[in-house]
């Protein structure tokens, strides 16, 4: 069977051209060669964490894999049928556990396949979405298309040493619908706020902080903060809402100090429209995949969207559009849902 190849110095140029890739290689069992591997960073081709994501999606598809080597830049990746597995796997750094479950979740789910998997690694960690981020946001999201999982966080896992442990359950998925998530109605949200190793005075001065900036925009306020064992000190903050009009969710880990709070409220408050900006091109694959038109709304358009609309429409032949609307941009995507899968 002929390669698709994906440049993966498109857009951004990093590690989301190859995961978007691969995960739509399994799902289509359609072989991939992405070449330019992470091309426009400072350190190009691919690092440790992007080795384990490839690793694991390789042993639940049985996929023959060439170049996979930190420092390559460029793969192939020839897949074979997904099955389904029980795993347990140990990034042994503190790479991100979300952005492998973002492969791992609809590829295995769209699949009609089932996994339970015990993973250790990074839950909250830079560059990527948090632990609750995910039990909590893309959950939703990812329920409303039939994508559904469960997910226990036993253990947190922060920078440097990581090992924090998650267990996640991926169940089979029937069909894939298509959505309409047009704009924030929500008058509440939740507040959750996991820390290790630092003081709970300055947690609860930041969940307040948080609060009282929600609050005097006109939202009611649930919260919940939990001291949780790990082997390093860190902070995971996340305020969502959710309603049949929007899906919205805010997260930082401990970076910001005593701006945590403000950060996370703000970050909240500018996503006004149906999803926020980091979720949108979470969406983007499975709504490639249904038998019909999906539409959302966003304040903004950031790379790792351009770049899934990109590697989708390359190798799912589905067709998108995007139009600017006050305050954000609307995106229009009609799926194929017979690319395959």
């Amino acid at each position: 069977m002929e390669l698709i190849k994906i440049d993966g110095s498109y857009g951004e140029g990093g590690g989301q051209v190859v995961r978007s890739a691969i995960t739509i290689s399994c799902l289509t069992h359609k072989p991939v060669e992405i070449v330019n591997i992470r091309q426009n960073r400072r350190v190009s081709g691919l690092r440790p964490q992007h080795l384990m994501g490839i690793k694991i999606l390789a042993k639940v598809c049985n996929a023959q894999v060439e170049g996979l080597a930190i420092g390559s830049t460029s793969i192939r990746f020839i897949p074979s049928e997904i099955k389904d597995m029980q795993l347990k796997e140990d990034i042994g750094t503190a790479g991100s556990i979300p952005l492998i479950l973002q492969t791992l979740i609809p590829s295995i789910s769209i699949s009609k396949k089932r996994l339970k998997m015990s993973i250790t690694g990074g839950t909250d960690v830079l560059w990527s979405p948090t632990g609750d981020y995910t039990k909590f946001v893309l959950r939703e999201a990812y329920a409303r298309l039939g994508i559904n999982f469960n997910m226990d966080i036993p253990r947190r896992g922060y920078y440097p040493r990581g090992g924090g442990i998650v267990n996640v359950e991926i169940f089979p998925c029937e069909k894939i619908n298509p959505i309409s998530l047009l704009k924030r109605t929500s008058n509440s949200v939740k507040i959750i706020c996991t820390y290790s190793g630092i003081s709970s005075h300055l947690i609860e001065q930041q969940v307040n902080e948080a609060k009282n900036i929600l609050v005097n925009a006109g939202f009611d306020c649930d919260y919940q903060i939990k001291q949780e064992s790990a082997y390093d000190k860190g902070c995971s903050f996340l305020v969502y809402t959710f309603d049949e009009n929007c899906i919205i969710g805010s997260d930082i880990i401990n970076g910001k100090g005593d701006e945590m709070g403000r950060h996370v409220a703000t970050g909240f408050l500018e996503s006004t429209l149906g999803v926020d900006q980091f979720l949108s091109d979470m969406l983007v694959i499975p709504l490639c995949l249904t038998n019909g038109e999906s539409v959302f709304r966003v304040n903004q358009i950031t790379k790792h969207l351009e770049t899934n609309l990109f590697v989708t429409t390359e190798m799912l032949k589905c067709k998108y559009g995007v139009g600017r609307i006050d305050n954000g941009f609307e995106v229009r995507i009609v799926g194929n849902s017979n690319a395959g899968v």
